[in-house]
């Protein structure tokens, strides 16, 4: 099962890509949107994935009530974490990629981990998506200043308002090697 939240659509895509190629892989799979739907129990699933998109430095509040609903028997299976973050892109000259990525990586998924007492087999931390067609008001004036720094930096613009800073091939690699570690064997 890949239980997901997301804000602008960067950790849902993302989980129809692991989802795609965990079934590639002859693994059933249940996709969930945490926040249309309401999961009840998981025992019967030998791998959970979670996934959630980043903004603000948080995890969207569903997949993160479905951390703490399920904690004690998330401890005794499979888990695999992941999340869609913009700041595995430093979008100024000053902050280091490997730095960037390895901050992100200890905060938005070893500390998750932690604090639910989970030892997940697989974490994935992948870009994220700017989509200027979605994001509030507010929001929108503080992400303009960032859409220089995105064109800049080589980002590209999918479509129109639509900045997308994935690595699709790394999600599928990880998506590979999660499947071999589900099921080693052919």
């Amino acid at each position: 099962m890949i239980v997901y939240g997301t804000r602008y659509g960067a950790a849902a895509s993302t989980s129809e890509e692991i989802a795609k190629i965990l079934r590639q892989e002859e693994l059933e799979v249940r996709v969930v949107n945490a926040k249309q739907e309401k999961v009840k129990g998981i025992t019967e699933y030998d791998l959970v994935i979670v996934g959630s998109g980043i903004q603000i430095h948080r995890w969207t509040k569903e997949p993160e009530k479905f951390l703490q609903k399920f904690q004690k028997e998330l401890a005794k299976k499979k888990v695999a974490l992941f999340v869609c973050c913009g700041s595995t892109q430093p979008l100024d000259n000053k902050t280091d990629k490997a730095e960037a990525i390895k901050n992100a990586k200890t905060k938005y998924l070893e500390e998750k981990a932690a604090k639910y007492h989970l030892q997940p087999i697989a974490l994935g931390l992948f870009g994220g998506v700017y989509n200027y067609n979605k994001v509030p008001w507010l929001f929108g004036k503080f992400m303009e200043a960032i859409k220089p720094q995105l064109e800049e930096a080589g980002v590209p613009q999918t479509e129109p308002g639509l900045y997308d800073t994935r690595d699709l091939n790394a999600i599928s690699g990880w998506a590979k090697e999660l499947a071999q570690i589900v099921q080693p064997f052919p």
